[in-house]
């Protein structure tokens, strides 16, 4: 009977090819893990200020003596969703270790911004990045787009496309090693 049933025509035409399952593989990897363009840079950012979810302003300069990762993103990305707990994951791991993270978003309400971190838990600082400080990074046009910032005030790496805790970890702890 099991014979017959494994041997039934229309098992079959239900059965994918090999084609179908590795596409379907891909599909699922690049969902989770999508390619992100990862640029070196060696550029100082001009004077950077931005205005937390919380009311408080943050400068880059206020960070010097930190690594510093920064955080183009907004709440309609999806990439942007799916990156964000990992940054959170590698934010609790390594802030002790002297690495600060800053989330900017896009948008242009900062009760938004403020209602989805608080929504999600994460305890990184937010805020909003209104054009002047979009263009101190030399213009964000697309998102999720993060930066590395040395302790000095180096932009180090541009990563553009998704960010995750590996990714981070690679770039961030020779910076850190850093004199």
């Amino acid at each position: 009977m099991f014979k017959k049933f494994i041997n039934h025509p229309w098992r079959k035409r239900l059965t994918p090819s090999p084609w179908t399952l590795v596409l379907l593989v891909l599909l699922v990897y690049f969902w989770f893990r999508p390619p992100a363009w990862i640029s070196a840079e060696h550029r100082p950012l001009a004077h950077v200020a931005a205005q937390l979810d919380n009311g408080r302003t943050v400068t880059l300069a206020a960070l010097r003596g930190k690594v510093v990762v920064v955080s183009f993103w907004a709440t309609w990305c999806p990439y942007c969703r799916h990156e964000l707990p990992e940054i959170q994951s590698f934010y609790s791991d390594w802030r002790r270790k002297g690495v600060e993270v800053l989330a900017l978003s896009i948008e242009d309400d900062p009760a938004l911004v403020a209602q989805f971190m608080r929504a999600h838990g994460y305890t990184f600082p937010a805020g909003l990045a209104d054009t002047a400080t979009q263009q101190a990074f030399g213009g964000v046009d697309r998102v999720p787009v993060s930066f590395i910032i040395d302790k000095s005030g180096v932009v180090r790496y541009k990563i553009s496309g998704q960010v995750y805790y590996g990714r981070l970890e690679e770039r961030v702890a020779p910076l850190l090693a850093e004199h």
